[in-house]
């Protein structure tokens, strides 16, 4: 039996300009980090969707910054920096480090708890796991630099939800502790 399957009724373009490599990339979600750097006002940051594992022996990951950005030349200066995964109720942090209303430097680190491990990054108190690097190496590359970072110490979290960003928004992935216990039947409504 041959199956015939209907034709798309409009064939997009192939397209390779930036608007629409950025275009397609939205299509795929990624946890929210963000990275810290530096020390007391020398302190600045980033938030990042793109962070990934490159080692597990010895413990590595990579992203990439783009050159122009203040968090490239505090990485070069500090030669160190934290990763810290956001759980599902720190869209605020993520918004901060992102600059969105135009917070810069040390203004990114109001409102929430830090710490700090090995290097002396700072390392966010309360999200789902935080990870101390110190910069192994930076390869330039078109408009970016990629970071490989060696883990120095890495301190977990709590089980919550994780935030995701997916087609230019933040997006919540899983449940946090409370509402899977009162799924399950363990704590009243």
């Amino acid at each position: 039996m041959n199956v015939v399957l209907p034709m798309p009724k409009a064939i997009r373009p192939v397209r390779d300009d930036a608007a629409s490599f950025r275009s397609a990339f939205r299509h795929l979600a990624g946890g929210v980090s963000v990275v810290t750097v530096g020390h007391g006002d020398d302190r600045t940051g980033m938030t990042a969707t793109s962070i990934s594992s490159l080692s597990a022996e010895p413990p590595t990951l990579l992203f990439c910054v783009n050159r122009s950005s203040s968090t490239l030349l505090a990485l070069e200066r500090h030669r160190a920096f934290g990763v810290n995964f956001l759980d599902a109720s720190q869209k605020q942090i993520a918004d901060r480090f992102a600059g969105r209303q135009g917070e810069k430097g040390v203004q990114r680190y109001e409102g929430a708890s830090w710490t700090s491990a090995v290097t002396g990054a700072p390392l966010l108190v309360g999200g789902l796991a935080s990870l101390d690097c110190e910069v192994e190496e930076m390869i330039e590359r078109h408009s970016h630099s990629i970071v490989i970072g060696r883990v120095r110490a890495v301190r977990l979290g709590h089980e919550g939800a994780a935030l995701v960003y997916w087609r230019g928004d933040y997006e919540r992935l899983g449940w946090m502790a409370e509402e899977a216990a009162t799924a399950v039947g363990l704590l009243p409504y």
